[in-house]
């Protein structure tokens, strides 16, 4: 093996001579017969940034072109004549080899090439140690706590595997569904790769309210034609039958409400009236008598004269002459048979039939429950001067309203056999009606002067 030496550089007109660079000037002459100085390197220099002769890694040491200067030369090599270099230079020996390095050849030729990606392992964060009790130990001599020690072991992170991102399918998301969730995809490869084929198809979402609503709107500023407006408006016409089912049902509305008035009137308001009116006009019969200026004699329709008593049904009502329904029977006061061929005697005649009618309901109802009075019961008729006393004997519980032999002077199917004293009670059948007549039949027991006081039937 021949000792190294310097090759003769392309471009150099003479040869090369040992030492030639010892001399004075021999340097910028070598440098000037160089073909490009701005390129081609000097002695003991590199042009290349991938070949240096320092930090040869040590594993290369040894190997080739890699060799210490203090590395000992192979054994045969020893024996060969080494060519002996000039004063005050180093053999190829003592020179520091280069160190080629490939990476760097690459790097600079092929460019920056990116690292291969590594799977990100994530690790769950540790918990905040739990801070121990000050104790008196110093620094350097603390000994380890087991619960300190526990607790570390306790808390070990364990890796957690984050997937990568695959190119094609973490891109930047094509609908606005995407664009609007800004939240990660937890699901695997697979699942990501079903996504991302499904983009292209839209899923039908429920609409909102707004939405249709806005529909709506907009199909109605829409403009319609004349013949699309005609049949919107003979659409949106009632028919005949709807206004006439509309027009019945308002009416029995309406009907309903004035039943429902005229039986509030009938029932309530017409004996309060009444009640009213039939208190006031016993007061006034009471101070006329006080006065002293009524006498038994004839009276004006509608006059009150006298006044009813029924204990067993605690009935205190004035009598009045006539049975006109609105002068008489609607105040609630009992009328007195006396007029044309229904005309009957007074109390205090002699002889004959004592008549009265009233109510059964509604306008005071004073005859409301002449029903219940059976034989034996005692009716008083209040006058002027006198008391007379009656006492029912029998009743019919229906007849026609025009038998009008029921007040005879002796009423046939009334039990009585001749002339007499007599007092009879008719009102309308059934409650609420006027279809039939109710008549309660009774006679004189006692005639009592009102300087004697009040008969038994009323004391007490």
């Amino acid at each position: 093996m021949t000792a190294l030496r310097p090759e003769h550089d392309a471009g150099q007109d003479g040869p090369y001579e040992q030492g030639a660079y010892e001399a004075a000037g021999a340097f910028e002459a070598a440098v000037d017969q160089l073909a490009d100085p701005l390129n081609d390197p000097l002695p003991g220099q590199h042009a290349s940034p991938w070949s240096r002769s320092g930090g040869i890694p040590p594993q290369e040491q040894g190997r080739g072109l890699y060799r210490a200067p203090d590395q000992p030369i192979p054994a045969q090599a020893q024996g060969q004549s080494q060519p002996q270099a000039p004063h005050g230079a180093q053999t190829p020996e003592q020179t520091p080899r280069e160190w080629y390095d490939p990476e760097g050849f690459e790097r600079d030729w092929y460019g920056q090439q990116a690292p291969a990606p590594v799977p990100r392992v994530q690790t769950a964060p540790a918990p905040a140690p739990v801070p121990l009790p000050p104790d008196d130990e110093t620094v350097g001599l603390r000994t380890a706590d087991p619960r300190h020690l526990a607790d570390q072991a306790l808390t070990v992170r364990q890796p957690v595997f984050v997937p990568e991102p695959v190119p094609g399918l973490d891109a930047e998301p094509d609908t606005d569904r995407e664009r609007a969730d800004p939240e990660p995809r937890t699901g695997g490869r697979a699942e990501r790769r079903r996504a991302a084929k499904g983009r292209g198809r839209r899923r039908a979402e429920p609409r909102s309210e707004s939405t249709v609503s806005a529909t709506a709107s907009a199909s109605a500023a829409k403009p319609m034609s004349r013949v699309e407006a005609r049949r919107a408006a003979r659409a949106a016409k009632d028919s005949p039958a709807v206004v006439a089912s509309r027009v019945v049902g308002e009416l029995f509305i309406s009907l309903g409400v004035l039943m429902l008035l005229f039986v509030t009137y009938q029932l309530w308001w017409t004996n309060v009236r009444a009640d009213q009116y039939a208190g006031k006009e016993t007061h006034k019969i009471q101070d006329d008598w006080a006065k002293g200026d009524r006498n038994p004699g004839a009276f004006e329709a509608g006059q009150g004269f006298a006044i009813i008593h029924i204990p067993k049904l605690d009935v205190v009502a004035p009598i009045a002459e006539g049975i006109s329904k609105e002068k008489v029977l609607d105040r609630g006061m009992v009328g007195h048979y006396s007029e044309g061929t229904l005309r009957t005697a007074m109390p205090s005649a002699k002889k004959g039939n004592f008549a009265l009618a009233g109510h059964r309901n509604t306008h005071g109802e004073p005859f409301r429950y002449i029903n219940r009075l059976r034989s034996g019961d005692l009716i008083v008729v209040e006058t002027q001067d006198t008391y007379y006393t009656y006492e029912a004997t029998r009743t019919l519980p229906q007849t026609s309203p025009s038998n009008v032999s029921v007040i005879g002077p002796v009423p046939p199917g009334s039990g009585f056999t001749g002339p007499g004293r007599y007092i009879t009670l008719t009102t309308c059948t059934p409650e609420f009606t006027s279809t039939y007549r109710l008549i309660v039949w009774g006679k004189m027991v006692d005639e009592r002067p009102r300087s004697k006081g009040k008969p038994d039937a009323l004391v007490g």
